[in-house]
């Protein structure tokens, strides 16, 4: 295996960073509906601060999923509230903008002092700001840092990043993957990560509410823009009537986009009054994070999260009339000397 810096241009920085937060009080923060790349890193990150003599703790606005808690092992966790984050220095991973790490975060009126990311649309908004946007996960950017800088990766460190890993990449399926993330995986399975673990967890264990779920959004299936996308909707009356939790829409929309001719798929879901929703393409072109963007989202050239107003119904119109433009805008030839977004 290769001995050269996976992250030579930020990883000195980084450890420097790191370093410096010795025997801090930390809170190690990650977005709202938290993800395996969010919680991995996140566990990973806290791991190796109270390594290094901080008081470090994960801190969420909603609880971690049930997929996931079999990787947080003793890693102290939390969801946040005032007094939790009080008189500790912030950091967060795998979040592009400080209103995905929930309202607790807003009111409180402290800033972030640490950014580590991989998503396109981040604003850089911490002190120091560590953003790899070509990484196919976050838990890929820190396997990389901690790897350069010769940090204690233990088992359930190992097994954080790699969940990071493997979930962001589709289980190495998505065209994000590269041969350093496969590289990565490797050393961090020689540092104890157990991917038949992980994908017991994360796949094989599926909860009866889901599978209903998944029946509901696949019969709601729309195929718009002459057939290149497919929109499929979850009601009120669908989370009412199969009892089923939030997290339980976690790869959804990925049945959306993998059907054939299908260049874009999307998840718009109505519960609690408000219209959330997620973008998923197959190629980068696509750029579904400008997409969202109109629509009060962002995330990657692939994969985009979008919060909008208005009703399920309005929502749609808007969505169908925004793709149209999005997609023919992209079939437009570029002017001499620029790329299309």
């Amino acid at each position: 295996m290769t001995t050269k810096p996976h992250f030579p241009k930020n990883s000195p920085a980084f450890g420097e960073a790191l370093r410096q937060l010795a025997g801090q009080s930390v809170a190690v923060y990650g977005h709202l509906r938290p993800d395996g790349d969010c919680i991995g890193s996140q566990v990973a990150l806290a791991r190796v601060l109270r390594a290094l003599g901080a008081d470090a703790i994960c801190v969420n606005h909603h609880e971690v999923p049930p997929a996931c808690a079999s990787f947080v092992g003793d890693t102290p966790f939390y969801q946040d509230s005032p007094e939790r984050i009080a008189g500790r220095i912030l950091v967060t991973v795998d979040c592009a903008d400080t209103k995905r790490l929930g309202p607790v975060f807003a009111e409180s009126g402290q800033t972030v002092h640490l950014n580590v990311d991989h998503h396109i649309s981040n604003t850089n908004y911490a002190a120091h700001n560590f953003i790899e946007p070509t990484s196919a996960a976050t838990g890929e950017i820190l396997a990389g840092y901690l790897l350069d800088n010769d940090f204690p990766i233990d088992a359930v460190t190992a097994q954080g990043l790699y969940v990071g890993i493997a979930t962001d990449t589709g289980q190495f399926r998505f065209s994000s993957t590269t041969a350093t993330t496969f590289e990565l995986a490797c050393r961090l399975i020689a540092c104890g990560a157990d991917p038949a673990a992980a994908a017991h967890a994360l796949y094989e264990n599926e909860s009866p509410e889901k599978l209903a779920l998944l029946q509901r959004f696949l019969a709601s299936f729309r195929y718009v823009c002459g057939g290149r996308v497919c929109i499929g909707t979850l009601t009120e009356k669908d989370w009412a009537e199969t009892r089923a939790r939030k997290e339980d829409t976690e790869g959804l929309v990925d049945y959306a986009r993998s059907i054939a001719g299908i260049d874009i798929g999307v998840l718009i879901e109505e519960r609690e009054g408000q219209i959330k929703g997620s973008f998923r393409a197959k190629d980068p072109i696509m750029r579904v994070d400008q997409l969202a963007k109109s629509f009060n989202g962002g995330g990657h050239a692939c994969a985009a999260g979008f919060n909008p107003t208005g009703t399920l119904a309005e929502v749609q119109t808007r969505l169908e009339e925004a793709l149209d433009r999005h997609l023919a805008a992209i079939e437009q030839p570029s002017p001499a000397g620029k790329e299309n977004p």
